[in-house]
């Protein structure tokens, strides 16, 4: 092979030059960038002296290791924009270098429960650490963060925190962590976490951020509707939003809409989370937000009403007309402008403040007919997921075989949602806890047909993405979904997908039991590929577990149920030559994997050539022939470089370098592991696992 790139070849970065193989294709490298996070500080903000003055102070903790603040107080009282006003000082700027991190833990909760590994790999995935090396476990994933953040002092915002142990795996080995909760969590304070309190504004400071929005009205009035208000600074900028737009309203209107009938306010809800009859704080908190609703209009109104009744916690313009909202920019707008909804992250994405959200379900649960509106906005929500995922699937994985006919692809360029397929993984992935709550919803509803089908779409999300908590909660509604539709094959579908989760956490045993439940319903299924991924997956627990020989026979079954599969019969035979190779069935394994190179390079299958030159190059190098496997292995380094394969790069590249020794091509041996260095730079890792 000559020195050349084929026509068809994807550069992504540098070549690196082999003196006798082909060209190695690195990912870019990534642009100078620096997280900035935490949400952006509103203006009109008062009082806050003391707890500035005590967040200044930690600045003087040395930032090589990592110190904690916990900011606690109601929620509505201010705490998130405290922590973003202190956090855009230039000298917080500069004291963390590393960036600024931010996760609002409420928006991944359910039950009370977080999944923080998941919450590790939004973390990671900030740092720029590419998704194929981010690893499946809790503990790998918590060291993989401390490694990345151990050079660069980083600045870590927990929102929403509820309990101490949600924040032990997500501290960084060097910078600060600032811990926010509606809770004084005694585990933090006793580990020397620097206690800030947050208080609701007092008469004082509540006047004055009155009167930068009104300077008529006599300090009663103004003192009083700081008292209606509880002192929230939430409440108070939705009330100062009706003034800014109504100059003719005086405060003596405002306090006399505002001033609610005795008993107004219910109970709050646990851990201080506005409860079904008020909202968080003293004063007429929920005459406050009555009162700005009733304010919008009419169709205002109702959009506010409709995200009451939605599931999850952040909402799109998409998702609210599949809901049949109507007038959705001239509502946003409006809930925007009274700061009751905030952006929430790229790509159209808004939330409300949880203690609106709270308002919200309360208000709209408590109509007449509730219920019934709910499931009808839902049915329309759960037909949009189904669609949509449907056509993020066929476009991430292509022609791969389903048991549902789904749309094909919109043309490039008119689907409002994604018309790539790195747009349609990234739009699954924003839409993963909404996905997972429309899952639950549909199954509470027995609209069991919606669930497997919609479980079945989202393998493209988790088959990419590794949400192993998402993946397994997920694939158990959809195999009880199946099995009371009856859909054996959809059963077993389910539980191969499920099985394979487990076995990418080490799960054996729990993997097993679901391949051996899939197992005894393939009986009553006549589709061969159903049991030839049975088969498969039965044998990648076998070789995992190191026993090869068993491996090696489920998957000839697995081979044999593919015939008339091109790619099905490439995907085993590779699976088969790996398994004869850790059998030490030398000689048959590169004949096998030698047969599957030839089958991939007829077909056009070039996504497995990365794969399967890896295995060839180990089983000639074991049959005594170095210099065969090194042009082997080179060759398979530079399909995964064209392929954006990195971590089998990364397999090759190392690879390379140990036969380049064997063969006495020093020069080689060092050019390889300089890429492999510059590779895992550019993959995120700031300390190189292994020998490189």
């Amino acid at each position: 092979m000559d020195n050349t790139v084929s026509g068809d070849a994807v550069i992504m970065g540098p070549l690196v030059q082999a003196g006798h193989i082909g060209s190695i294709a690195l990912p870019p490298a990534p642009p100078p960038w620096t997280p900035r996070q935490v949400p952006v500080p509103h203006g009109g903000f008062v009082n806050r002296d003391l707890e500035l003055t005590i967040l200044k102070g930690v600045l003087a903790t040395p930032p090589e290791r990592c110190a904690q603040v916990l900011v606690t107080g109601v929620g509505g009282v201010g705490k998130t924009q405290l922590v973003a006003h202190w956090a855009g000082h230039p000298e917080v700027h500069a004291r963390y270098p590393g960036g600024q991190l931010y996760v609002d833990l409420e928006d991944l909760r359910h039950d009370g429960a977080v999944d923080i590994s998941g919450v590790l790999g939004i973390l990671l995935r900030s740092l720029k650490v590419h998704e194929s090396y981010i690893p499946p476990s809790l503990a790998e994933r918590s060291a993989l963060f401390r490694s990345a953040t151990a050079g660069r002092p980083t600045l870590v915002v927990l929102d929403n925190v509820r309990h101490a142990a949600e924040v032990g795996p997500l501290l960084p080995a060097a910078g600060l962590a600032v811990v926010l909760s509606r809770t004084r969590l005694a585990p933090l304070l006793l580990d020397g976490a620097v206690d800030v309190p947050v208080a609701p504004l007092d008469s004082g400071a509540g006047v004055r951020l009155v009167r930068r929005w009104r300077s008529t009205g006599t300090e009663r009035e103004a003192a009083e509707l700081v008292a209606l208000c509880g002192g929230l600074p939430l409440l108070l900028r939705a009330v100062g939003e009706r003034l800014v737009e109504r100059p003719h309203t005086t405060l003596e209107d405002v306090v006399r809409d505002l001033s609610a009938p005795e008993g107004s306010d219910g109970p709050e809800g646990p851990d201080g989370v506005a409860g079904p009859g008020g909202v968080v704080g003293p004063g007429g908190g929920r005459a406050v937000m009555d009162t700005v609703v009733a304010d919008f209009s009419g169709a205002t109104r109702r959009f506010y009403d409709l995200l009451g009744l939605l599931p999850g916690t952040t909402f799109t313009a998409p998702l609210a007309h599949a809901a049949g909202a109507e007038g959705f920019d001239a509502a946003l707008t409006d809930l925007l402008a009274a700061h009751l909804a905030v952006p929430a992250g790229p790509r159209g994405r808004y939330r409300l403040h949880d203690v609106v959200r709270a308002h919200a379900r309360a208000l709209s649960g408590g109509r007449e007919g509730a219920e019934e509106r709910r499931r009808e906005a839902l049915r329309g929500v759960v037909a949009f997921y189904v669609d949509a995922a449907a056509r993020a699937d066929r476009l991430i994985l292509g022609k791969r075989w389903r048991l549902q006919e789904g749309p094909e692809p919109s043309v490039a360029g008119r689907d409002p949602l994604f018309t790539t397929s790195a747009e349609a993984l990234d739009w699954l992935d924003d839409e993963r806890d909404t996905l997972l709550a429309v899952l639950r919803y549909a199954a509470g509803e027995r609209w069991y047909d919606a669930v497997w089908r919609l479980c079945e779409s989202m393998w493209a999300l988790f088959e990419g993405r590794k949400h192993y908590a998402d993946w397994i909660e997920s694939h158990r509604l959809g195999i009880e979904a199946a099995a009371r539709e009856g859909r054996f094959d959809a059963e077993v579908r389910m539980r191969n997908q499920l099985a394979r989760a487990h076995y990418g956490l080490g799960e054996y045993d729990e993997a097993r039991d679901q391949l051996a439940r899939a197992e005894a319903l393939l009986e009553a299924l006549a589709d061969p590929r159903l049991s030839g991924a049975v088969r498969e997956s039965q044998g990648l627990l076998y070789l995992a577990a190191g026993q090869p020989d068993t491996a090696v026979e489920l998957f000839r079954g697995a081979l044999e149920a593919n015939a008339g599969d091109r790619h099905g019969i490439v995907v085993q035979s590779y699976n088969l030559g790996q398994a004869l190779l850790a059998a030490g069935r030398d000689q048959e394994a590169a004949d096998t994997l030698t047969r599957a190179a030839a089958t991939a390079d007829a077909t056009g299958d070039d996504g497995m050539r990365s794969k399967i030159g890896i295995h060839l190059a180990r089983a000639q190098r074991a049959l005594g022939d170095p210099a065969l496997a090194l042009r082997t292995i080179d060759e398979a380094a530079v399909w995964a470089g064209r392929r954006g394969q990195y971590t089998k790069l990364d397999q090759a590249l190392e690879l390379t370098a140990e036969l380049a020794g064997e063969t006495g091509d020093d020069r080689l041996a060092e050019e390889r592991l300089r890429t492999l260095r510059e590779l895992r730079a550019r993959m995120g890792l700031s300390q190189p696992p292994g020998p490189a």
